[in-house]
């Protein structure tokens, strides 16, 4: 008789419920958050599984890879979607939930989702880290224009290049804003300097890939739209038509996001 497998993933540990085809549960335990144990814990059980679901998260991403390299017929979840079918659950708990995975395996209401592939995971975690970077080195100009603000001394129109000497110039009879100058501009010099060198991995990124060096043909393109662009759709084949994956270039994804989902009709 066929079995099917749901698991409710945490960060140290991951519920797992094993039911037959007639729903009834057949065996459920608490096993290490990791793929390792998790096989094992599956080739251990001894009889095969005819559907695993995972339901689709960051921490979700390596166990699926993982599990599906070792032979295991596991597959994402839609979080939407399984989180639907449980609206009517009265305690929720990584056991309960584990078990209601369980049951939508067996009676297939959700389908599988997409699992971002590897280059497009190691491709918005260097553009997440960029965004990051950029964002720290604004908050500290901006933060040190407040500073001096409060002396009565204005920054003013800067550029890049022309802020730090800006500042100093600013806080040159100031004893103690240059002190917090120089904090800020080391700080702020550091930032710098690996955002740049992000962008260059990211143009080389760009320029070593086929589809993401004909996105930047278009005018206006440049590197961080094409691999952005490229990110959110990964695998174009597993769209059945343009429009589709044109839905999903609009909803667009977090780069921090492990899993992409695809559109329903």
């Amino acid at each position: 008789m066929e079995q099917y497998a749901g698991i409710d993933v945490s960060l140290d540990s991951a519920s797992v419920c094993i039911v037959e085809a007639q729903g009834k549960i057949v065996k459920e335990a608490k096993v290490a958050s990791e793929p390792e144990g998790l096989i094992a814990w599956f080739a251990a059980h001894g009889t095969p599984m005819a559907r695993i679901g995972l339901e689709a998260g960051p921490l979700s991403q390596g166990l699926f890879a993982e599990m599906k390299a070792a032979g295991l017929p596991v597959e994402l979840l839609e979080t939407r979607r399984v989180r639907a079918a449980f609206k009517a659950m009265p305690v929720k708990t990584d056991r309960t939930d584990a078990r209601g995975i369980a049951q939508l395996m067996r009676l297939g209401w959700v389908r599988p989702v997409h699992c971002t592939s590897r280059p497009a995971q190691e491709g918005r975690a260097l553009l997440t880290t960029r965004k990051l970077l950029q964002a720290k080195r604004h908050d500290l100009e901006m933060s040190l224009r407040g500073v001096l603000r409060g002396f009565g001394l204005k920054v003013g129109p800067t550029t890049p290049k022309t802020f730090e000497g800006r500042v100093r110039d600013l806080v040159a009879q100031h004893d103690t804003l240059q002190t917090v100058a120089d904090a800020l501009l080391k700080a702020r010099a550091g930032l710098e300097q690996e955002f740049k060198a992000i962008e260059k991995r990211l143009d080389r990124l760009a320029r070593a890939n086929e589809p993401t060096r004909r996105l930047m043909t278009t005018p206006g393109v440049g590197a961080i739209v094409a691999l952005t662009f490229a990110a959110a759709i990964d695998d174009p084949a597993r769209f059945r038509s343009s429009p589709r994956a044109s839905s999903r270039s609009r909803k667009g994804s977090s780069p921090a996001s492990d899993v992409t989902f695809e559109p329903w009709n």
